[in-house]
């Protein structure tokens, strides 16, 4: 599931002050050092100073608090001192002095050297022709490249659930065992996995051998519904019934749609074990796992090898 970063965590260009406050009293700072004195500033909670980027790579803090130094620094507000470390420039010390509370992108730009790095070239002149001041300017670099990318995946699994639901029940069945494959269960292999969904299937659509002879099963049940018809507990009752005539504790039920409260609460309470994948879980796991998509493009993001550049 993606997650939302809050923004009452504070934008790169709002920690750009406060940096800039920690450069003026210092004689060199480590943004990495710096962090809970920003939290404290913006009076940030325990979960806002460990949110991460919907990558989990990073803090959101550091990250916001890494560029906002980075965007200083090649405005020379800063210079660096060596590696992570950095210190107030008196180009710096004036604008601290005098217009602290105006720094943002647009603010910077009016640095010859920060014009150059926003727009390689060509110079940009603030008044006439200033950065656009809209929530992507708020954002951090990666940041934006992550955001842009959670909303081509937003419009892929849309696509997908599109494609699915034009298809037969058979093929989603025979989806779901290829998914359930690509995940890794019955070790990758197509010969573990056997389709059975038919007519009188007896509520069974797939099972998945997680060894050679077949002494651990897991059974699948595929519901192809429309969004907003939801599976209720009738369904669920089924598919267990179904897992307690095979002796089996093992099940995973799969639809395009979603489940109900009632569904929910009723497979929690089963002796078997029941996991439940809703639409929007299934669409998201297909591009987990590179079933029924293919790439198209890959970027790299590259950054300095900071141990090539140390001289014995």
């Amino acid at each position: 599931m993606d997650v939302e970063i809050t923004m009452t965590i504070p934008t790169f260009e709002q920690i750009m002050p406060v940096i800039l406050d920690i450069a003026a009293d210092a004689d060199q700072i480590a943004i990495r050092k710096c962090m809970d004195v920003i939290a404290d500033r913006f009076d940030l909670s325990q979960e806002e100073r460990e949110q991460t980027l919907p990558s989990g790579k990073q803090k959101v803090l550091y990250n916001r608090s890494y560029w906002a130094s980075f965007d200083l620094l090649k405005a020379g507000l800063l210079v660096k001192r060596q590696r992570g470390i950095y210190a107030i420039t008196e180009r710096g010390r004036h604008v601290h002095a005098t217009d602290k509370d105006k720094l943002s992108r647009q603010y910077l730009s009016r640095f010859p050297e920060y014009a150059e790095y926003i727009s390689p070239n060509k110079a940009i002149d603030s008044v006439n022709d200033p950065i656009e001041s809209d929530e992507s300017t708020s954002l951090t670099p990666q940041e934006r490249i992550e955001k842009a990318h959670r909303e081509l995946n937003q419009i892929l699994k849309a696509d997908l659930m599109e494609r699915i639901l034009a298809c037969s029940p058979e093929f989603f069945e025979k989806l779901i065992i290829d998914l359930m494959i690509g995940m890794g269960y019955g070790g990758s292999l197509k010969e573990a996995a056997e389709h059975v969904g038919k007519s009188n299937d007896g509520g069974v659509d797939g099972v998945i051998n997680e060894d050679k002879l077949g002494l651990d099963r897991i059974y699948l049940q595929a519901k192809r519904y429309a969004v907003g018809n939801t599976v209720g507990r009738q369904a669920l009752q089924g598919f267990a019934g179904s897992l307690l005539g095979r002796s089996a504790n093992k099940g995973v039920f799969v639809t395009t749609s979603s489940f109900t409260v009632g569904a929910i609460a009723y497979v929690e309470n089963l002796p078997q074990r029941i996991v439940l994948i809703n639409g929007d879980e299934l669409t998201s796991l297909m591009i987990k796992y590179g079933v029924g998509v293919r790439m198209e493009q890959r970027f790299e993001l590259m950054k300095a090898d900071e141990d090539y550049y140390i001289e014995d």
